[in-house]
Parts: C-alpha cells; sequence; structure tokens
C-alpha cells in the first residue's frame, strides 16, 4: 500500500481524498497556491507545499512544481483528483517518468479517450453503441455541410477536444450550419487550441446517462452501475442521481456491459466514467442508449455511486495504484437504495448566475441529515480564482422519493452569508414536476426559463422571525443581573399601544411589527452583522433596524448597488454627469468576468462612492443616479 501520498488538488475533492487516505494510514501532502495559502485541504494535510502564485496557469497546472513538491516531501504516488491535470496524459506520463505512482489510468487509456473523434471510432470499433454522425479527417466546410444534411437536422457540432459544453453548436438548419460552424471553430481554438470538429445527430428528448466502471492491473473490470445526470445548465451537471429514473433491468444490463466493453478496449485501470447519451422519447431503450465520451479520471457525482453501492472508490483507486485487484468482482455488487447529489455553488442565480466571492461569515452545512463534500469552513472565503463550489450536498433513501425529501431537507436547513448560493433553485429544480416524476431531460432547465430563479418576496413569517432576532438581545439583557428596570422596556415610549411594537426594515420597506403576534412565527433567524437573516424555501432575506443616522431610509431607485463581490476596473462616468437610460456607468470585474452597470433612467450623477481599482462587496452602493424631471 502507499505509504505517502500527494493530492495535487485543492477544495472539496482534496479533502475528500484525505479523508480515505487517514482511513487507510496514508500520510497526506498538499499543494497550495497564495490564494490557497490557508485552505481548509491545507490546514487537513499532514504536510503542505506552496506551488506558486493564485492563477491556476501558475500553480496548479503547473506539473513540474508538484512533482517537485512530492519528490521534495518523500511521497510516492500522486493523485489528481479531478480537473486540472487528471486528465492530462502528459503530466501522467511525467509522474511515472519521475518514478512516483500515478493514481489513475495509463497515459495511454487517457490519450485514447481524449479525443471524441478518434475515441467514437475505437467504441464503434469494440461494438459499444455510437451516436449517428461523422469523425471524418475531411473538415472542409464543404464536406462537413454535406455530411450534416446526410444526417438530417437539427444536427450537433461538436469540438473534438475539450468539454463543458464549450466548441459546441446545435444547428436546426442547413442555412444555419456555416455560421454555426465558424462560431464553435473560434470558440474551440480559444478554449483548446485545436479547430477540429464532429457531426453528430441531435438526440430528441436527451437524457444523460453514465456508468461508473473501474479495472486493475489484473486484467478485472468491473461496472458500479449507472448514474443519470440529465439536469443540467448549459451542459454543467446540477442535481446527479444513482440509479436513473426508469431504467429498468435489462436495459440497465446492456448499457454495463458496454461500458465494460469500452474500459476494456483502452486497457483500462482505476476509475472511470462512460458517458451516454439517451434518446428518451419513448422511455429508457438500450437501441437508443449512445456512447459520447469517457472521462478518464474520478467524477465530481462519484459519491451517489458509493452511496449505493457501498464502495469507496478513493479507497479502490489507492489499492489498484499500489497494484492490488478490485476488491469486489461484478457478482459482488448490488444497487441498496438510492442517492441524490446536488452541488451548491457561490453564484446568484437572480443575477444571472454571476458568481459570489468573498468570506463566509456565516456557513451552516446540513451534515446531521445529508453526506456533505466540502472545502471550506465558516470564516474562509470563495475565492475568485477557481471553481466557486462550496459543497456536494449527498442524499440517500431507500427510494427515489425518500432521497429527494431528504435533499430538500438539507436545503432547508443551509446557512450562507454574505455569499450568495444556488440553493433557492436547487430547491425549485428538485420541485420540478419533470424532475419530481422522473422525466427530465437536458434541456429542461433551459426549457423553463426564469421559472426555476424567480425569487418569492419575504412573507409574514419571515418578518417575525426576524423582528424577534433583532430585538431579542434587549429582552435578554433585561434579565441580566444588575441589568435595571429600563433594559425590560425597550421600546417603551409614551402613549404607546397596550402590545410592543418595532419597527423592522427589509430592502427599504419599514413595518411596524406587534412582538406578542411573533409567537406563532415558524422558521429560523440568525443574527449577523448587518442585521437579522430569514428563509424561505432556501431564500435568505436580510432584515435590518430602521436607520437614523440622516442617511437613505429606504432603498433609493437611482442607487447603484455591487451585485457580486469584486473589483471596480473601469468608471465612464464623473459626479454631476448627465446620463441616458442604460447607459454604461462603471465595469465590475469577479471570478474573471465582466459586469457592466448601467444607467436605470436618464438623469444625473449625484453621487459616485468608488474609482478604478477599488475592491467592494455585495449590495455596496456605488453611485447614486437622480431620475430627470419628466
Amino acid at each position: 500500500m502507499i505509504r505517502k501520498l500527494l493530492i495535487a488538488n485543492r477544495g472539496e475533492i482534496a479533502c475528500r481524498i484525505m479523508r480515505t487516505a487517514r482511513e487507510l494510514g496514508i500520510t497526506t501532502v498538499a499543494v497550495h497556491s497564495d490564494a490557497d495559502a490557508k485552505a481548509l485541504h491545507v490546514r487537513q494535510a499532514d504536510e503542505a507545499v506552496h506551488i506558486g502564485p493564485s492563477p491556476a496557469t501558475e500553480s496548479y497546472l503547473v506539473g513540474e512544481k508538484i512533482i517537485a513538491a512530492a519528490k521534495q516531501t518523500g511521497a510516492e504516488a500522486i493523485h489528481p483528483g479531478y480537473g486540472f491535470l487528471s486528465e492530462n496524459a502528459a503530466f501522467a506520463r511525467a509522474v511515472i517518468d519521475a518514478g512516483l505512482i500515478w493514481v489513475g489510468p495509463k497515459p495511454e487509456s487517457i490519450e485514447a479517450m481524449g479525443l471524441k473523434d478518434a475515441a467514437k471510432k475505437l467504441m464503434r470499433a469494440a461494438g459499444v453503441p455510437v451516436t449517428p454522425g461523422y469523425e471524418g479527417e475531411d473538415q472542409s466546410v464543404e464536406r462537413l455541410k454535406k455530411e450534416a444534411d446526410a444526417i438530417g437536422y437539427p444536427v450537433l457540432i461538436k469540438a473534438v477536444a475539450g468539454g463543458g459544453g464549450k466548441g459546441m453548436r446545435k444547428v436546426d438548419a442547413a442555412e444555419d450550419f456555416e455560421a454555426a460552424l465558424q462560431s464553435c471553430r473560434r470558440e474551440a481554438a480559444a478554449s483548446f487550441g485545436n479547430t477540429q470538429v464532429l457531426l453528430e445527430k441531435w438526440i430528441n428528448s436527451p437524457r444523460h446517462i453514465e456508468v461508473q466502471v473501474f479495472g486493475d492491473s489484473h486484467g478485472n473490470v468491473v461496472h458500479l452501475f449507472e448514474r443519470d445526470c440529465s439536469l443540467q445548465r448549459r451542459h454543467q451537471k446540477v442535481i446527479e442521481e444513482a440509479p436513473a429514473p426508469g431504467m429498468d433491468e435489462a436495459t440497465r444490463a446492456e448499457i454495463c456491459v458496454a461500458a465494460v466493453r469500452a474500459a476494456r478496449a483502452v486497457d483500462y485501470e482505476g476509475a472511470g466514467t462512460i458517458e451516454f447519451i439517451a434518446d428518451a422519447s419513448e422511455g429508457l431503450r438500450a437501441d437508443r442508449i449512445f456512447f459520447m465520451e469517457m472521462n478518464t479520471r474520478l467524477q465530481v457525482e462519484h459519491p451517489v455511486t458509493e452511496e449505493i453501492t457501498g464502495v469507496d472508490l478513493v479507497e479502490w483507486q489507492l489499492r489498484v495504484a499500489s497494484g492490488e485487484p478490485l476488491p469486489l468482482q461484478q457478482e459482488d455488487l448490488a444497487i441498496t437504495g438510492w442517492a441524490m447529489e446536488a452541488r451548491l455553488y457561490a453564484e446568484d442565480p437572480v443575477s444571472g448566475f454571476l458568481p459570489s466571492t468573498g468570506d463566509l461569515d456565516l456557513l451552516e452545512l446540513p451534515d446531521h441529515v445529508l453526506r456533505v463534500e466540502t472545502g471550506v469552513k465558516q470564516g474562509d472565503a470563495v475565492s475568485p480564482f477557481y471553481d466557486p463550489m462550496i459543497a456536494k450536498l449527498v442524499a440517500r433513501g431507500d427510494d427515489r422519493e425518500e432521497a429527494m425529501l431528504s435533499l430538500a431537507t438539507g436545503l432547508f436547513a443551509l446557512r450562507v452569508w454574505p455569499v450568495r448560493t444556488n440553493a433557492a433553485f436547487l430547491l425549485a429544480c428538485l420541485n420540478d414536476p419533470a424532475f419530481r416524476d422522473g422525466t427530465m431531460t437536458t434541456g429542461l432547465i433551459a426549457d423553463r426559463g426564469d421559472e426555476l430563479t424567480t425569487v418569492e418576496e419575504a412573507g409574514p413569517n419571515e418578518w417575525k422571525v426576524a423582528a424577534l432576532a433583532l430585538f431579542a438581545p434587549f429582552f435578554s439583557a433585561a434579565e441580566e443581573p444588575g441589568a435595571g428596570p429600563w433594559a425590560a422596556a425597550a421600546g417603551f415610549r409614551l402613549n404607546a399601544p397596550e402590545h410592543p411594537q418595532i419597527t423592522v426594515q427589509h430592502h427599504g420597506e419599514a413595518r411596524r411589527v406587534n412582538l406578542e403576534e411573533c409567537i406563532d412565527a415558524t422558521g429560523f433567524a440568525a443574527r449577523v452583522e448587518e442585521g437579522a437573516l430569514a428563509w424561505r424555501n432556501a431564500q435568505p432575506f436580510l432584515f435590518t433596524l430602521p436607520r437614523f443616522d440622516g442617511g437613505h431610509a429606504s432603498a433609493h431607485d437611482g442607487d447603484i448597488l455591487a451585485p457580486m463581490p469584486g473589483k471596480v476596473i473601469a468608471v465612464d462616468v464623473a459626479q454631476g454627469d448627465t446620463v441616458d437610460a442604460g447607459q454604461r456607468l462603471m465595469v465590475l470585474e469577479a471570478m474573471k468576468m465582466e459586469h457592466a452597470l448601467t444607467a436605470p433612467f436618464a438623469g444625473t450623477v449625484e453621487e459616485l462612492s468608488v474609482t478604478v481599482g477599488s475592491q467592494v462587496q455585495v449590495e455596496a452602493l456605488l453611485a447614486v443616479v437622480e431620475r430627470h424631471a419628466d
């Protein structure tokens, strides 16, 4: 067994790998950039090595630095996690050439599955069902258009390199093909440095079904059944589950056998995933499920497979990398229960899923009801340099309904502030009728439009629990020894009504709340520096005491507030300038994205609170535009 392991990754996956390594008695080494110097994965490791500046291109993606760190610390093996260098065949080969153990598949297997066109040809030869299409060497516009016409529209253009939906275009008609092809090639060149594409028949009612496979160096290959990852937003998975709803035993047997055949075709060792696309217009049928690609690494969603099989996939990875055979054979594996995983991100669905970075002043994850995989704790920060995942929330039940209920319960119990999250969006997805009955397709979120991101207003219950939270310190102070009689009279005034009333403010609206009526309120509120938070369907609402400092008592309709924490990189106006409706005022940068802030109406810039280079927090007042009189 490996004795000392370096983990060439960060965040929740590094913490996840460390947990299993500790259980096996393996010493762990973390690597970190400047931004991650105090990160949770660094704190949990036995040793840590600094490998460079915050940008991943100068640290986590520099293979030479990672190998040097392993040599420096005496680590015997390197686990790549997922993302970063996990599917980089050259890095895998460099690790092996350095005399270290690579916890992953052979470099040749990574290369064989690295390009989608070559992989599809290989799979077709191995007898794995492949989507009808074209993967030829002739990449001329004329040949590609001819092949698209033969396949029949709609057709999908897909870059042969990379993933994540980049370099991918659906074309509905022949006259749109050439423009879509050029757009696809430009994006593929920028993202992957490879303009080659393949064509696929567009699948109606698509479901994303994938099979977990595992091989060892002794010739054994098994599958650990399927996962359904159909709920996606812009080709990024949102909620995953295992097994797949609507999958009968005969179809499961065929797709899983095909996945093992695919793994054997590339002499696969370690954990991998064979991804299929299913035409579910008539339910899941084996003759309408086609190979898409293979992920030659551990997947983000691997916990749902672990939950239904009772297998620790990271332990299997470490054992196989150490030369051991698979702990179980195919006949020893079975499905028990149901599992679902939701990806909790630091992003604001209401603002177009803009990333939300900053300090996690409040972070209470529902580990009392769910399995929680995270790389942060309360007091840590979401960095603008990396993927903004806060945690993976994994629910388990005896059946699908129980797993869904458990996941919903966990989302209701979640507490995060001031960073925005997609928790309410996840809950809305769970409550969608198509998801609830298991007939969702990969287009569900796009088809629903704004329906899944609409935020309900705070209701009377939220006003009441927030009021109690805001004023509880005053009343509790009255019970303290020596507090005196006046502490008990918080809010007292002459000619006051018989029942004590207090004023609470939310988004500029102020209400008088009768405290005695708050007794029937249900729910949870939390005190934070800014005031009190109350939750409704996983969405937090901030309530404050009214302001008596001479400032605005309510939100000005011309207030320009920061939609996310970030840096002001451009200011286009000066105080006193006249602006038109929609005119750009400034640009805010966060998570390498730029967000233009514009004037809500024609008016005058009465106040300008920032300059180029200013670092601002979410909802900070940046400027005030005074509306012109009609």
